[in-house]
Parts: structure tokens; C-alpha cells; sequence
């Protein structure tokens, strides 16, 4: 079977996933605890309402999957690029899938432990590394 630069992406999708199923969990379990009722929740209300409401813990969940919600559509983008222009390099997937892995490290610290200096900066720092080689070699490939 050969490598595809697609599958770190389809597994990033996928921890996403696992990581809105988590933040769910965990803010539902907080509700009651916190004297929130769902039922009475204002029209309109969102997930950012909750910030002071619910404990810090609880919410660094939702902080991380906005997160995955944001930087990593540029991997997306990206990975689809070098996959489209038959630029999917050895090199390409080895990045692809340290950034994929490097993501869910970050998820993982970020929902459980927090602190930003040295680990959870340093974590983003490495993947940010590897999407802008990814994103130049994607310019490589399309110019």
C-alpha cells in the first residue's frame, strides 16, 4: 500500500470530531454543577456565553476545538493542493503527518494541562513550522 498525503488529514478530521464529542461530554456534566439549565438558555446563546460560568478546565476544551477549527483549514487546503498537483513527496506526507500529530499533542495538552509556556507554544510553534513548508511546497507545485 502506498503513502497518501490524504490520510493525515482524514485523521485530523477525525480527532476534531473526537475533540467536539469530548467538550460536549465534559460541558454537559459541568451544566448542572454549574447552575446552568439549557432549557431556559437565552435565543441565540453561544458557547462563548459560557466563559466565566463554566470552570476554566471545562472550557479549555472548547477553546482547543475552535482552535481546529481555524489554523488546520489551511493544512486542508494545503494537503488537497499537493494531493491534486501529484505533489504528495515523501517529504510532503512525513510533514503532513508530524503536523497532524503535533496538533493532536497541542489538543491533548491544551485540554488537560494549559500552561502556554514552553510546551503548548512550542507544540503550535512545530506545527506552524511544518504547514508553511507544506503551504510553500504547494506554491512549488501550482506555479
Amino acid at each position: 500500500m502506498t503513502e497518501n498525503i490524504l490520510a493525515p488529514a482524514a485523521v485530523l478530521i477525525l480527532w476534531s470530531l473526537i475533540m467536539l464529542v469530548w467538550m460536549a461530554v465534559v460541558r454537559f456534566a459541568a451544566f448542572s454543577k454549574s447552575g446552568v439549565d439549557v432549557k431556559n438558555a437565552k435565543p441565540g446563546g453561544r458557547g462563548s456565553d459560557l466563559e466565566g460560568v463554566l470552570p476554566d478546565r471545562v472550557m479549555w476544551k472548547a477553546h482547543n476545538y475552535a482552535h481546529l477549527m481555524e489554523q488546520p483549514t489551511i493544512f486542508y487546503a494545503a494537503v488537497l493542493i499537493l494531493h491534486a498537483a501529484g505533489a504528495a513527496t515523501s517529504m510532503a506526507i512525513s510533514l503532513a503527518w508530524a503536523y497532524t500529530v503535533l496538533r493532536i499533542a497541542h489538543s491533548l495538552w491544551q485540554a488537560t494541562v494549559n500552561t502556554i509556556i514552553p510546551v503548548r507554544f512550542g507544540l503550535f510553534l512545530l506545527a506552524t513550522s511544518c504547514l508553511l513548508v507544506l503551504s510553500v511546497m504547494a506554491v512549488a507545485a501550482t506555479l
